[in-house]
């Protein structure tokens, strides 16, 4: 028995002799704090038994748009990194608290909370626990919490842009814009869009529309095709589920769609012919990324047009040469600060005067 233990060690010791001597195809060079070099061994982190979930605004996950962004974020973090993910849709508002108590009952490293209209919930959440870690998109009401991280965008940048290819395509000199719900950061879309469209074409007339309401498509619709009766040839939405109904009518008239959030080309390739970009999925998968990483910080991170967090869509086959070369220049002059986009009702009127005015429905 001693002999066969006696074998069964030198084994191990040879063993080990032999990944000490030749591991190098398993090694990496790394950069120490102070810049010098160092051989480490390549560890594959474990983190599977981290849990994010994700709530969505009464939109739903299958909006095609702001919550859809959040969801392929985090799905695309899960494949990358290991973690596992989850999403609770909520159907009203009353659905918030209940499902913000749900992922914390299963112990969820970090609550993702999809949109501004969540805020109040996710508030009252991070108050009474303040061990739990929290993000919210587009709200930084809870920026004073230890216990939440604010992902805000310059949706402006986004918007001005798509605004400048609707002052460039319209060939009636009627454009209009269907906003979901008017709120503080909403109208940051109205501003840029209208900014945009003005600034290519001032001769433009803009029709504007809240729908009060991110879940509708019937009314967005609706919102729609009255603008059209007013001889508006390209329209933009920044209305969630609702603006689905924006594209539907615009697509039925056989006139242009501005989608938005998402590169929304695909719900109806020959009506939409861009999309304001709001790279909510980078946002959210930064913020799974840092929970694996242990960086999660709490406060305020904003993504621009500098940083990639907001944009035109790629996809530009229903656009001339000409246009796209515009916009470029356009974004050229944004990112060099020879264009500043108005993102408050002072600062849009002490450029374009009293022209933003949304009708409600």
């Amino acid at each position: 028995m001693k002999k066969k233990l006696m074998a069964v060690l030198l084994a191990g010791a040879m063993v080990f002799s032999m990944v000490a001597c030749g591991g190098s195809d398993n090694s990496a060079e790394t950069t120490t704090d102070n810049g010098a070099s160092a051989s480490t061994t390549e560890e594959t982190t474990d983190n599977s038994e981290i849990k994010i979930g994700l709530i969505t605004d009464v939109g739903g996950v299958n909006d095609g748009s702001f919550n859809q962004s959040a969801w392929e974020g985090l799905q695309r973090a899960q494949a990358d990194l290991g973690i596992e993910v989850n999403y609770l849709e909520s159907k009203t508002d009353s659905d918030y608290t209940p499902n913000i108590e749900q992922f914390m009952d299963e112990e969820y490293d970090l609550i993702i909370c999809v949109g501004y209209q969540l805020a109040d919930a996710l508030r009252n959440a991070a108050e009474a626990n303040p061990d739990q870690k929290f993000a919210i998109i587009d709200d930084s009401s809870c920026s004073d919490l230890d216990n939440v991280s604010c992902l805000m965008f310059k949706q402006e940048q986004a918007s001005y842009l798509v605004g400048y290819v609707a002052g460039l395509t319209t060939e009636s000199n009627t454009v209009g814009f269907v906003l979901g719900m008017e709120t503080e950061v909403m109208n940051q879309f109205g501003y840029g869009y209208c900014a945009g469209v003005l600034d290519a074409n001032p001769d433009a007339t803009i029709l504007q529309t809240n729908a009060n309401t991110f879940s509708k498509p019937e009314d967005g619709k609706t919102a729609a095709n009255a603008m059209i009766t007013n001889n508006a040839d390209v329209i933009f939405h920044a209305a969630g589920g609702t603006g689905l109904g924006v594209i539907q009518a615009c697509q039925e008239a056989g006139i242009k769609a501005i989608g938005v959030d998402s590169d929304q080309s695909a719900v109806a390739p020959d009506t939409v012919i861009t999309s304001a970009m709001k790279r909510v999925d980078n946002a959210v998968y930064d913020s799974a990324k840092s929970i694996t990483e242990g960086s999660y910080a709490a406060g305020v991170v904003t993504y621009d047009l500098s940083m990639g967090g907001v944009d035109i869509a790629p996809t530009t086959d229903l656009l001339s040469d000409d246009v796209i070369a515009a916009v470029n220049e356009v974004k050229e002059k944004i990112l060099s600060g020879d264009v500043v986009v108005p993102a408050t009702k002072d600062e849009f009127e002490a450029k374009y005067g009293d022209v933003y005015t949304l009708d409600d429905k």
